[in-house]
């Protein structure tokens, strides 16, 4: 049974989370930024009070089940257009996310980043990065066709944004033809 903690954004509060279950004698499979992975019925409603009270002394609150839901469903919509989609939408992805998920943007956005520490926008950059990565290694297209794929406005934008993502120019990158820059999808 996975759980959501708010605001669990440092290995202080990490530790404070471990140490609260061990306290309890709660089991989990792994204690992680924003999230908890007890192990199946192993949390009666008691001690699920009993850890909410605790962590909210401690700064942190246990997210909502449905927020923590809408979030993950936010991430599926990005991940989907940008990693296995043949082409992105030709609207915003702002507006895409909004459509798809049939809720106001302003709200998916206010809660995503509340939930997550960061924004859509920043989530979608990370994702377009990786995405970039993988096409200048598969090198079957060239720097003009992954911009007009991943709709940049132009190729200075995109070199732009991954220069100031990764550190390197996509130049640089494809000569590095190094797979240890790739980051797992689920690290984004």
């Amino acid at each position: 049974m996975k759980i959501h903690i708010k605001y669990m954004v440092s290995l202080r509060c990490k530790l404070v989370v471990r140490d609260t279950l061990d306290r309890m004698g709660l089991l989990y499979k792994y204690v992680d930024l924003g999230e908890v992975d007890l192990v199946e019925e192993s949390i009666t409603s008691a001690q699920y009070e009993e850890l909410r009270t605790t962590l909210l002394r401690s700064g942190l609150e246990l997210m909502d089940e449905v927020k923590s839901t809408l979030v993950e469903k936010i991430k599926n919509v990005v991940v989907e257009i940008i990693h296995y989609a043949d082409e992105l939408p030709n609207i915003k992805t702002s507006l895409y996310i909004s459509k798809k998920l049939n809720q106001n943007y302003t709200y998916l956005s206010n809660l995503f980043k509340e939930v997550t520490g960061t924004t859509i926008q920043h989530f979608i950059v990370m994702h377009k990065i990786e995405k970039v990565k993988e096409l200048i290694l598969y090198d079957e297209l060239n720097l003009n066709e992954i911009s007009d794929k991943l709709n940049y406005s132009s190729v200075a934008h995109l070199s732009n944004q991954f220069k100031q993502v990764t550190g390197l120019s996509p130049s640089f990158f494809k000569k590095l033809h190094s797979y240890k820059m790739r980051i797992a999808l689920e690290s984004i």
